[in-house]
């Protein structure tokens, strides 16, 4: 990254919103706790999600993916009253600290946590679903995508991490999980049911609106 760009980047985080204090500690606790912090949200697509969450102002949101928590927090931040986001994370070591955190941003009745195979889960979900955030294994999106789109009510949108993948998808590189994303990024433009845009935020995010 060019000195330049870090400076913009300093400068977007000193023109935005700060995150709750809860939501710094959890980040703080992530980098502390776990082998792989670089996977949590963050500071500054936290708040997009949370910004997006409040634009769409969601009575039902899914997020497959949850990690610590960090971006469920986030989402719930826009949910209607009354409103549900379901989170599903496939590893239980994460569950202390998911509920740990869930509970100290005072979202313990908004989220609801379930540990296991999203592909397992997902079907048992009788909801009409505003927003979902797809952020797990990339080599499933494509199966997380077609599992959640008739769940998914009309003009609702559909958020996608990590669709950059580090810039290989733009490389001469085909991994498993690069083919798969840069596939499955094809097939959305292509997919004449959304109108799409990919963001060069953290590590891509792909937005998509179910026509």
């Amino acid at each position: 990254m060019s000195k330049l760009q870090k400076k913009i980047n300093q400068y977007c985080q000193e023109h935005t919103s700060p995150p709750s204090e809860t939501l710094l500690e959890l980040e703080r606790q992530t980098h502390l706790k776990t082998l792989a912090p670089q996977m949590v949200s963050g500071y500054f697509q936290g708040r997009m999600l949370s910004m997006i969450s409040h634009m769409v102002g969601p009575h039902r949101i899914l997020e497959i993916g949850t990690f610590t928590g960090y971006s469920a927090i986030c989402l719930a931040e826009g949910l209607k009253t009354g409103g549900i986001l379901h989170t599903i994370e496939v590893n239980p070591e994460y569950r202390s600290m998911i509920e740990e955190y869930i509970n100290k941003s005072g979202n313990k009745n908004k989220i609801r946590l379930h540990i296991g195979d999203a592909l397992e889960i997902i079907p048992g979900l009788d909801e009409k679903f505003q927003l979902v955030f797809i952020d797990a294994a990339k080599f499933s999106y494509p199966d997380f995508f077609n599992m959640v789109f008739d769940k998914i009510s009309a003009g609702g949108y559909i958020l996608l991490d990590n669709m950059l993948w580090s810039g290989k998808v733009v490389k001469d590189e085909n991994d498993p999980d690069t083919a798969t994303l840069r596939d499955f990024a094809g097939t959305l433009q292509d997919d004449q049911r959304l109108e799409n845009i990919l963001l060069p935020i953290r590590d891509g995010l792909m937005i998509c609106r179910k026509k």
